[in-house]
C-alpha cells in the first residue's frame, strides 16, 4: 500500500522509479497510468493519450498481433488506415513484422512483449508508463525501445519507467524517485545514482555483475568519468549563434546531416533545442554513443 505519495511528472521529462521487489513500484505506475484509482487523494493533469506497458503481456486475447494493434489504434482515436500503417511500422521496427498474422496466444513471451510495446507507442502518447517493459525483449528490441523512449521525450511526452537493469537509460532520467515501505522517498544521493540493493551503481559505470549494454559497448562521453554519451543525428536545421546544450561534439555526415555527441544528461535539452529551432531540425536517430566524436 502506498501512503503520502506526491509525484509531479512534467511534460518532456524522463522519470525513473526504483525500489526493492514488493515496495510498491508497480502500484505507483498503475496509478500514474490510470489503470488503478487511488483509495485516497487524487491524480490530476493526466493527458488523455496515456499508454501503459506491463511486465507481462496478457496474451490470451482473441486477436492476431496486427488485429490487436489495429484495435488499440482505433481506441486511441486513429483512423483505420493510419492505425494499420502504424501497427505494421512498429512491428517491423521491433523485429516482429513476420508475426503480424500470428494469434497472440501463439506468440513467444518476447514477441508478445514487442506487441505490447508497439501498442503503447503507435499512438504517440503524451504520457508513457513502462513497468519492466524491457523484460523478455532481445538485445536489438531493447535498444530500439531505448531509442523510442528518447524520441517520445524529445517530442514533448513524459515517460515514467521501472527496470531491473541499473544501466537502463543510465544518466538520461530527469528525476529518480525511490519507493520504500509504501512511501515515495527522495532521490538517491549522488549524481545519477540508481539503487540496486545494498550497493549502488553510478550511472555510466559497470558494476562487476551489472548486465551488459544491449549494444555490447559501454557508452561514455569524451570526458573521463562524466558518464554515458548520446549521439543525435539530424538534418535540415540551422545552428544557433550560441553554444548548444552540453556543448556537443559535431560530425558532418552525408546529405547535410550532422551527428552531435553529447553527455546523456544534456541529451533531452539538446533535442528540445534542435526541435524548437527555426527551421526545426529533423531527428533521424538517437543512439547511445559507442565511439567518440571530437570537434577539430
Amino acid at each position: 500500500m502506498l501512503r503520502d505519495v506526491d509525484l509531479d511528472v512534467p511534460a518532456g521529462t524522463l522519470v525513473r522509479v526504483v525500489g526493492a521487489n514488493g515496495s510498491g513500484k508497480s502500484t505507483l505506475l498503475r496509478l500514474v497510468a490510470g489503470i488503478d484509482a487511488p483509495s485516497a487523494g487524487r491524480i490530476t493533469g493526466r493527458p488523455p493519450r496515456t499508454a501503459y506497458v506491463p511486465e507481462r503481456f496478457p496474451a490470451a486475447l482473441p486477436f492476431t498481433a496486427s488485429a490487436y494493434l489495429l484495435h488499440l489504434g482505433r481506441v486511441h482515436g486513429l483512423g483505420r488506415r493510419e492505425a494499420a500503417a502504424r501497427a505494421a511500422a512498429w512491428l517491423e521496427r521491433f523485429g516482429a513484422g513476420a508475426h503480424a498474422r500470428t494469434p497472440l496466444a501463439e506468440l513467444s513471451k518476447g514477441t508478445g512483449q514487442k506487441v505490447a510495446v508497439a501498442q503503447a507507442l503507435m499512438a504517440d502518447p503524451d504520457l508513457l508508463v513502462l513497468d519492466e517493459a524491457w523484460t523478455g525483449l532481445d538485445a536489438a528490441a531493447r535498444a530500439e525501445l531505448d531509442r523510442a523512449v528518447g524520441e517520445r521525450v524529445a517530442a514533448g511526452g513524459a515517460v515514467v519507467f521501472v527496470d531491473h537493469d541499473p544501466r537502463r537509460l543510465a544518466g538520461a532520467a530527469d528525476a529518480v524517485h525511490a519507493v520504500s515501505g509504501g512511501r515515495l522517498g527522495p532521490r538517491p544521493t549522488g549524481p545519477n545514482t540508481v539503487p540496486t540493493g545494498p550497493d549502488t551503481v553510478p550511472a555510466g559505470l559497470t558494476a562487476p555483475d551489472a548486465p551488459a549494454d544491449p549494444t555490447g559497448h559501454t557508452a561514455r562521453s569524451d570526458t573521463p568519468g562524466s558518464g554515458p554519451s548520446v549521439r543525435v543525428t539530424a538534418s535540415g536545421g540551422r545552428l544557433p549563434d550560441g553554444p548548444l546544450p552540453g556543448r556537443p561534439a559535431r560530425e558532418d555526415g552525408p546529405g547535410g546531416s550532422v551527428t552531435f555527441t553529447v553527455p546523456a544528461t544534456h541529451s533531452d535539452a539538446l533535442l528540445r533545442e534542435l526541435l524548437t529551432s527555426t527551421p526545426a531540425w529533423h531527428i533521424h536517430r538517437v543512439d547511445p554513443a559507442t565511439t567518440t566524436s571530437r570537434t577539430p
